[in-house]
């Protein structure tokens, strides 16, 4: 019978990175070399201080996890103290007199100054402002309003108390056009329009309405529809955060 030679191929060492024999011998030889000993030892070294690094670092985030959890559970602590300060009524936290607590937006309001109070964050809040300030600039914008509110106040004309015509030339009408102007410019005022204004010629009106395609009103409610979704999202925001 004839017989076949067969190639037994090499066989690869990934600790020394050398391809050897395939055979037994070969195998056991290299093996029990010094080469492959001391890379089984560097190996096994680099193995153990890998797991002694992993180790620490998973003693280490389970120590800061603890001492996150700690926090909040104190903070948690704090804001229902705060919370049931403010159902009993307690005005402790408020800054001031004048401060009365808002049950409403859960603040605490000065209607002298239009302002809002947060006991937990220490800011302040106003419509004319529009975002949550310090002390120092919070009443500083409300002096600077009530400083331009008396000048604008005293700015105003003021009308005849007797609500009668202006004196004019004895013995004849008043002299000119009279123009009475409410003390608040800001309030509709209802009747007649004056002579001047009726003696103005009104401007027809030539400008033909304009025409909007489809795409651009499908674009323009996509923006509005988008604009609405961000200041819903937004709106939360505007109290800095609460915790109750």
């Amino acid at each position: 019978m004839t017989e076949y030679w067969v190639s037994q191929g090499n066989k690869w060492c990934d600790l020394c990175k050398i391809f050897i024999s395939n055979n037994p011998f070969s195998i056991r030889t290299h093996e029990l070399g010094k080469r492959h000993k001391d890379n089984v030892t560097q190996r096994l070294s680099t193995m153990q201080k890998d797991g002694a690094a992993k180790e620490k670092e998973q003693q280490q985030a389970a120590k800061a996890l603890q001492l996150i959890e700690a926090k909040a559970k104190k903070s948690y602590q704090k804001d229902l103290e705060n919370n049931q300060r403010n159902t009993d009524g307690d005005s402790s936290a408020a800054p001031g007199e004048g401060w009365v607590f808002d049950s409403t937006s859960g603040y605490y309001y000065d209607k002298a100054t239009g302002l809002y109070y947060d006991s937990n964050s220490g800011f302040y809040y106003s419509d004319g402002l529009g975002k949550w300030v310090t002390q120092e600039e919070a009443y500083k914008w409300a002096e600077t309003s009530r400083t331009n509110l008396a000048q604008s106040s005293t700015s105003q004309p003021k009308t005849p108390s007797g609500g009668g015509p202006v004196a004019g030339i004895k013995g004849g009408p008043t002299p000119g056009v009279v123009v009475k102007k409410p003390l608040n410019p800001m309030r509709a005022v209802k009747g007649a329009p004056s002579a001047l204004a009726a003696n103005k010629r009104k401007r027809e009106d030539t400008k033909k309405p304009k025409v909007v395609s489809k795409e651009e009103e499908a674009a323009l409610r996509a923006r509005e529809a988008a604009r609405k979704r961000v200041e819903d999202r937004e709106k939360p925001l505007m109290g800095l955060y609460k915790t109750y």
